[in-house]
């Protein structure tokens, strides 16, 4: 044998046996036989809401028919605050993130993420007798948002190019108080929060949807980049047939809106544009 045989050989040897590591480091922190064990907060409705048998909602729907595509053999969903989620994930107690999870650059830096599973973007809530067609209309008007969520931080940037006041509060149900009282004149949140609002309060509707080029997707540890791809062939499969369509008319009561990433399924894995995305070419193996 030559020399350069022998070095292809180790080379081929070498190869085997770390995708054999990788292989057995995935079984470890994905373990097939056990259940899939999921972190989200129980507070946002209807995305995950604790119910008299445990968590229901539209998230809950969703990771417990990707549990049962990856064949493992339950789902356990852990409630933890938006605040300790990062934490738990790093520490891995938990094996990814199902929370309605906005998708940011800085985040992608930390973790992978999942291509765009649900679009979302600035929901204006108003009352029904009130009409909001763009943002020239909050001119002279007061706006209602969550204290330091991405709904505060656009409505800071934006109060003197449209001329409106900010006021937060502390809850979503506190924004929505203030429109119905008249304090202010619509509550700005997520898209899907807003849609969702409407459909439990006939005195409120959804008056102007900015769709900002925000979308949810869940979020892994980097090393997971096997796990995060399998479970994102789940979810294009779930696209594809219809399943994830039917989850958001039974939770938000509509249909998605056109373009939506609930029926979009994107090229390669992870999210365009961003850290973590693989320009891979597949066609996802579904389920018949």
């Amino acid at each position: 044998m030559t020399l350069r045989s022998k070095l292809v050989a180790i080379a081929l040897v070498l190869g085997g046996v770390q995708i054999a590591i990788r292989a057995n480091a995935q079984e470890a922190d994905h373990p097939s036989e056990k259940p899939l064990v999921v972190a989200s907060d129980f507070g946002v409705a209807p995305w995950m809401v604790r119910g008299t048998s445990g968590p229901e909602g539209f998230g809950a729907d969703l990771i417990n028919e990707i549990g049962k595509d990856l064949g493992r053999p339950k789902v356990e969903i852990v409630d933890i605050n938006f605040s300790g989620l990062f934490a738990a994930l790093f520490a891995k107690r938990v094996e990814f993130l199902v929370n309605p999870l906005n998708l940011t650059a800085e985040r992608s830096e930390r973790m992978l993420y999942t291509e765009p599973l649900f679009t979302t973007g600035n929901g204006f809530l108003v009352r029904v007798a009130d009409e909001m067609k763009g943002f020239e209309d909050l001119k002279g008007k007061s706006v209602a948002v969550n204290r330091g969520t991405i709904s505060d931080t656009w409505a800071t940037a934006n109060a003197e190019k449209y001329g409106f006041e900010v006021q937060r509060y502390d809850t979503f149900p506190d924004s929505v108080q203030a429109i119905l009282t008249r304090r202010a004149f619509t509550a700005l949140n997520e898209i899907p929060t807003t849609v969702y609002a409407a459909s439990q309060n006939k005195a409120i509707k959804v008056g102007y949807k900015d769709f900002s080029g925000r979308n949810f997707a869940y979020a892994f540890r980097l090393e997971d980049v096997e796990y995060r791809n399998k479970v994102e062939n789940v979810i294009e499969c779930m696209k594809l047939d219809g399943r994830l369509r039917k989850l958001h008319e039974k939770w938000y009561g509509a249909a998605p809106d056109a373009g939506s990433a609930i029926e979009t399924v994107f090229f390669g894995y992870g999210p365009p544009g961003f850290k973590g995305f693989e320009p891979t070419a597949h066609v996802p193996a579904c389920k018949k």
